[in-house]
């Protein structure tokens, strides 16, 4: 029987393959291969999809974050909040520059930093705040930027799995400070390699991170701060460019196969093993994954038994960050920040995206009710 990938790469490539070799043969026939007006041409094209005035490209998800950090001038004895269920980047950005990461724990359903913990973690020494919008829907916003208003404390919106979600019709990565994009292939809009973006609102911030990406030069061999080299290939920039029209197609076709997901679970009664998504009512969930709880301890048994059936599945994320081994140092304990650590254990994404057949859906259901 045919695999069912969790991610299906190819699938979506074949849609546009013609337009992707026409564009990536301009780039070559212009050799212009760093940076470029395709560069531009996309940061423009982003900038007003998530609503922003400025996007600024980069060669990561994870330089986003540390430019975005970088920007703000966080260093050496700073603190940031943020959440310890969340892909590694998130954090590291922060350390690499001397900074302390500060966890708080999460909301429950929504696997996204709890707003309600986040005032209490805030000491003198508190330089940003970054929620993650995790699995394509964003974090309750307008409490943390309440939060913000109040103590000056800017956020940082790490997006890198939720382009185009939404909360209260505001574009995820608009409503911050800074918003960090990701477009490794697997994301909703997902390049042929590495890629990110910042996008902001602040011309000042913008202006800052335009140097800071290329050595902190302003112009050429000129240098007003020390930067990094983090710049956005032209190559990249033309497959997101033909990809880019596609995405709201794309993120229709996520809801509807997590909608069909939903009702399927529910008519197998499988609504008491496992729970699915919570949806925010005032926001837009974009589907980066369909993430299941398996509630009894078996979610490892369900993800081999998946495996055994050609079904890809996999966790997102087995080890929360603050019982990282690398982290040690911070000092939290086992059982401190609790719903994280149980999203670890209980977590489990399923395939889902545009390309995913009724078939495939169908076979994925029925071998979640043949386990239990």
């Amino acid at each position: 029987m045919t695999k069912i990938s969790l991610i299906d790469l190819p699938a979506q490539y074949a849609t546009i393959r013609e337009a992707v070799r026409t564009a990536v043969d301009r780039v070559f026939e212009s050799q212009h291969f760093v940076l470029s007006a395709e560069v531009t041409a996309l940061e423009e094209e982003i900038a007003r999809y998530c609503q922003t005035k400025f996007a600024i490209g980069c060669a990561s998800g994870s330089d986003a974050l540390l430019l975005a950090l970088m920007t703000l001038g966080i260093g050496e004895g700073d603190e940031v909040i943020t959440t310890p269920f969340t892909f590694f980047a998130t954090a590291s950005a922060i350390t690499r520059l001397g900074a302390r990461p500060v966890f708080v724990d999460i909301d429950e359903p929504t696997f996204n930093i709890d707003p309600n913990l986040v005032e209490s973690a805030i000491t003198p020494r508190t330089k940003a705040i970054i929620p993650v919008h995790m699995y394509g829907q964003c974090a309750d916003m307008d409490p943390l930027l309440q939060i913000s208003e109040k103590t000056g404390i800017p956020i940082i919106e790490d997006t890198a799995q939720a382009i185009g979600a939404e909360d209260h019709g505001r574009r995820a990565g608009s409503m911050g400070a800074m918003g960090c994009l990701s477009f490794y292939p697997s994301k909703n809009l997902g390049g042929a390699g590495d890629g990110g973006m910042v996008v902001t609102n602040s011309s000042d911030l913008a202006h800052r991170l335009q140097t800071l990406h290329v050595h902190g030069e302003n112009r050429k061999y000129h240098h007003q701060s020390v930067g990094i080299n983090s710049r956005l290939d032209a190559l990249q920039a033309v497959v997101l460019r033909i990809k880019l029209p596609h995405l709201e197609d794309w993120i229709k076709g996520r809801q509807d196969k997590a909608a069909k997901y939903e009702r399927m679970f529910a008519e197998a009664g499988l609504t008491e093993q496992i729970n699915s998504p919570f949806i925010r009512s005032d926001g837009r969930h974009v589907f980066h994954l369909f993430v299941i709880r398996v509630c009894d301890g078996r979610r490892d048994d369900l993800r081999s038994y998946l495996h055994e059936k050609g079904i890809g599945a996999d966790v997102y994320y087995p080890v929360p960050l603050h019982l990282q081994e690398c982290f040690a140092y911070l000092n939290y304990r086992r059982s401190e920040l609790p719903i994280s650590e149980r999203a670890s254990e209980e977590t489990l994404a399923l395939p889902v995206y545009p390309e995913l057949t009724e078939e495939q859906q169908e076979r994925v259901v029925q071998a979640v009710a043949d386990f239990f």
